[in-house]
């Protein structure tokens, strides 16, 4: 097994069976939301703006440093489960199925508060509507690899803890 493979990825990476393409179009938003303008929409004062903006980063810190610990050697890039790899329920999976990707829009949200920018704003939707899109079909992959799978789905809510 060469060092591509123990990631996921495998010789045929192009026929997107693990979902190669959703980590190209991951690359591709996230570049895109970094470049956007920012388009002021209101003059909050710094306070409230710094206020909102910190609480969320400190949330999506949390939840992306809890996600890659729990994960352990299961981390993969792709959005297929490893082979080898196991469920995940503990750490910041208790509070959320895919705490990683709350982690990236949030971190998107935190800086749209900061900046107070409508083009930021419509930016955080398109990548929270990307990430459940995502979302959905990494769960066909794991509820076809972990029986279980469905009754965690009950249990934790998707991408916004206790909410969604």
């Amino acid at each position: 097994m060469n060092s591509w493979e123990k990631w996921g990825f495998h010789a045929d990476w192009w026929r997107n069976q693990r979902g190669e393409y959703w980590v190209i179009a991951q690359a591709v938003l996230s570049l895109g939301f970094v470049l956007l303008p920012v388009m002021p929409m209101s003059a909050l004062p710094v306070g409230v703006r710094a206020t909102g903006a910190i609480l969320l980063a400190l949330l999506a810190l949390g939840l992306g440093v809890g996600g890659l610990v729990a994960l352990g050697e299961n981390l993969t890039p792709l959005p297929h489960p490893r082979d080898d790899g196991s469920l995940i329920q503990t750490g910041a999976y208790r509070w959320v199925r895919h705490p990683i990707y709350s982690s990236v829009i949030c971190l998107a949200l935190a800086y749209a508060c900061w900046r107070m920018s409508v083009t930021h704003a419509l930016g955080v939707m398109i990548l929270f509507i990307f990430f459940d899109r995502k979302a959905a079909r990494e769960e066909q992959w794991l509820t076809a690899k972990f029986p279980e799978y469905s009754q965690y789905q009950q249990a934790v809510k998707k991408l916004i803890p206790g909410v969604y």
